[in-house]
């Protein structure tokens, strides 16, 4: 396959940013409880574009960026938290410059599901966030640490 057919079938699925920005949204609409639809409305849009923005295949621009930021209550810098170097490296800039070696395939292979997807993390962080005593929150939270070193 040629290095044109490759980029062309990668971008078919979205360019690997626009997916992780898109989940992030997905991730904060669902930990608000908030619906697409109720999203959507909120930003003058269809759910259909909202379930598009959520699965890269739309790419956000920045004054949507920023409405997105505004109504679910995140600073934009939310929509690029934990994105994995090799994610990074394949914005537009950094595909097409001859230093990167690029191999689409092999990354999505290795990086698997992101866990913050699944409804038992959703749960769990909706249920961390409404303990109201938060010192008790803190050692709930030092304790799963501490588990999770094992």
């Amino acid at each position: 396959m040629s290095e044109d057919e490759n980029k062309k079938r990668q971008y078919s699925r979205g360019n690997p940013i626009d997916v992780h920005v898109g989940s992030r949204v997905r991730l904060r609409r669902t930990l608000l409880n908030m619906s697409q639809e109720k999203l959507g409305n909120a930003l003058g849009l269809t759910f259909q574009q909202v379930q598009k923005y959520e699965r890269g295949m739309n790419r956000i621009g920045a004054s949507r960026l920023w409405d997105l930021a505004k109504v679910l209550n995140v600073p934009i810098s939310f929509f690029f938290d934990d994105m994995k170097e090799g994610t990074a490296l394949q914005s537009p800039r950094m595909i097409n410059s001859d230093e990167i070696e690029y191999e689409l395939a092999e990354e999505q292979e290795t990086l698997g599901e992101d866990p913050m997807n699944k409804k038992e993390a959703i749960e769990l962080v909706r249920a961390f966030y409404k303990i109201s005593d938060r010192d008790t929150a803190k050692n709930l939270y030092d304790l799963i640490i501490s588990l999770s070193k094992r």
